[in-house]
C-alpha cells in the first residue's frame, strides 16, 4: 500500500511539473509574441503610411500604376521621370521604379495636408487646434468626411517652394471610404482646380472578391475615371454647382451602351461583371464623401471661374 501511495504521489508530482512547465511555456510565448507585435507595430504602420502615400500619388498621376514617376508635358501627355533634388521630378527616357525614399521625398514636395470645415474654409491642423496624428488615427475607419473638420490634400506643381510662400494648388485629393460587398473600402479621388474634373483615383484597401469586385484596385479599371466629372450635368449640358448631383456612378454594364453621349455619361464609368454590389458601394462612397465637401467644391469652382 505504501509503495502504491508513493507511486501515486510521484505521478502527481510529475503531472504538476508538466502542468507548470506548460503554463510557464505559454506565458513565455505570450510575452514573446506581445513583444514582437509591439516591436512590429511601428514598422507596419510606417509601411501602411508609405503605401497610402504612393496610392495618393497614383491618384494624382504623379506615379504611374506600374510604379515609376511621371511628369505631364505641355501637350497633356505623360512621360517617365526620376526624382531629383528635394523631390522635384525630371523627365527620363527610362521607366525607373520609385523606391521608398524617393516616394517619401516626392510626397513631401508635392502633397500638402489640410482641413476644411462645413463652410468650405481651409485650415491647417495647427489653426484648427487639432493634433494631426491623433486625428488621422481616430477617424480613419469612420471617415474623415463625417467630421466638422474634414481631411483634404492639396497637390502642388512640380516646382520647388519659394521660402515660406504658400504655393498654389494644381489639384485636390479627397480620402474616400465606404462599404463594398464584404468589408470597408478605402481610396483616394483627385480632381483638378475646376473642382469638377477627375485627375485619377485609387482604391488601396479592399477585401472584395479577386477577379470580380477586387478589380476596383486594377489600373485598367481605374483609368476610366480620368477626365470624368463629379458634378452631373443637366440635360442642356450646363452644370448647376449648387444643386447638381455629386459623385461618379458605376453602372451595371457599359456607359457607351446605357448612356451613350448624354451628359450623365460624363459622371459614370463601366461596371465590373459579377460585381454589381461592389460597384454600388463605390458609387455610394463617392456620393457620400463628396456631398460633405460640396461647400468647398463650390468655393473652389467660383475662384476658378473668376481666375479664368
Amino acid at each position: 500500500m505504501s509503495k502504491l501511495s508513493n507511486l501515486l504521489a510521484s505521478r502527481r508530482q510529475e503531472y504538476s511539473y508538466t502542468l507548470w512547465f506548460m503554463v510557464l511555456l505559454s506565458l513565455v510565448c505570450a510575452i514573446i509574441l506581445a513583444s514582437l507585435a509591439s516591436a512590429l507595430k511601428e514598422p507596419q504602420e510606417l509601411a501602411r503610411e508609405l503605401d497610402r502615400s504612393k496610392q495618393m500619388l497614383i491618384a494624382a498621376r504623379i506615379i504611374n500604376p506600374d510604379g515609376y514617376f511621371q511628369v505631364q508635358k505641355d501637350d497633356g501627355t505623360f512621360v517617365p521621370a526620376y526624382a531629383a533634388t528635394n523631390g522635384i521630378l525630371q523627365p527620363s527616357e527610362q521607366k525607373i521604379t520609385a523606391d521608398n525614399t524617393q516616394i517619401a521625398a516626392v510626397y513631401k514636395a508635392r502633397i500638402g495636408t489640410f482641413l476644411v470645415n462645413n463652410e468650405g474654409k481651409i485650415s491647417t491642423f495647427h489653426e484648427a487646434g487639432l493634433s494631426d496624428d491623433k486625428y488621422l488615427q481616430e477617424y480613419f475607419k469612420t471617415g474623415y468626411y463625417r467630421q466638422p473638420w474634414k481631411l483634404l490634400y492639396k497637390i502642388y506643381g512640380n516646382i520647388p517652394p519659394e521660402g515660406n510662400k504658400e504655393r498654389d494648388a494644381i489639384g485636390y485629393v479627397f480620402p474616400v471610404n465606404g462599404m463594398g460587398l464584404w468589408d470597408a473600402i478605402y481610396g483616394y479621388l483627385a480632381i483638378k482646380t475646376d473642382a469638377n474634373t477627375v485627375i485619377g483615383i485609387s482604391w488601396y484597401d479592399q477585401k472584395e472578391t479577386p477577379g470580380l469586385g477586387g478589380n476596383i484596385s486594377e489600373p485598367s479599371w481605374q483609368n476610366q475615371f480620368h477626365g470624368k466629372h463629379i458634378f452631373q450635368e443637366s440635360p442642356d449640358g450646363k452644370t448647376n454647382f449648387k444643386s447638381a448631383p455629386l459623385g461618379i456612378t458605376v453602372v451595371k454594364g457599359k456607359v457607351s451602351e446605357l448612356l451613350g453621349d448624354s451628359p450623365k455619361a460624363l459622371s459614370a464609368v463601366d461596371g465590373m461583371a459579377g460585381a454589381t454590389l461592389t460597384g454600388n458601394g463605390v458609387s455610394s462612397a463617392y456620393q457620400d464623401v463628396l456631398a460633405a465637401y460640396r461647400p468647398f467644391l463650390e468655393h473652389v469652382h467660383n475662384e476658378y471661374v473668376q481666375s479664368h
